[in-house]
């Protein structure tokens, strides 16, 4: 049974609501917040759409060519080669391949530099206290893992 007016409508607010003057700002019951606002996530490892992307990209600017340039000579849609180069589309083999090649690399060009960003990344973890050296992440040397 409800307990307000058949009627009004009743608003839930969704946000917190600030402390009242002279309270303590906790309802009763209610789990207390650490002091000083949300704690800052410890930095992912990045994705490697986005280092694939980030090569190409590098790549295409190194050689002054343009997007269009390089997706006419790939055979690859213009925006579709912007989203890979942004990390935001997962690219086929077939379609890394072509942008590659369009670039004067092979595909193992590419992956090479991309796991090469990679294993920086894991390297920088490690330096930064962030990684174990026991893991997996902080044995990798760019080719292989360690045994």
């Amino acid at each position: 049974m409800s307990t307000h007016a058949p009627n009004e409508s009743r608003v839930i607010s969704l946000r917190p609501q600030a402390p009242s003057p002279g309270s303590d700002g906790a309802a009763a019951g209610a789990p207390r917040r650490p002091v000083g606002g949300p704690q800052p996530r410890a930095p992912r490892e990045p994705l490697w759409r986005h280092l694939v992307g980030d090569v190409l990209r590098r790549e295409r600017l190194a050689q002054e060519r343009t997007l269009k340039d390089v997706s006419e000579a790939a055979r690859i849609s213009m925006p579709y080669l912007s989203e890979v180069e942004r990390g935001r589309k997962e690219a086929s083999s077939e379609v890394l391949a072509a942008a590659a090649q369009a670039l004067g690399l092979s595909l193992a060009d590419l992956l090479l530099l991309a796991g090469d960003e990679l294993a920086r990344h894991a390297r920088s973890r490690m330096v930064r206290g962030r990684t174990s050296p026991t893991s997996p992440t902080a044995q990798y040397d760019g080719f292989c893992l360690a045994a």
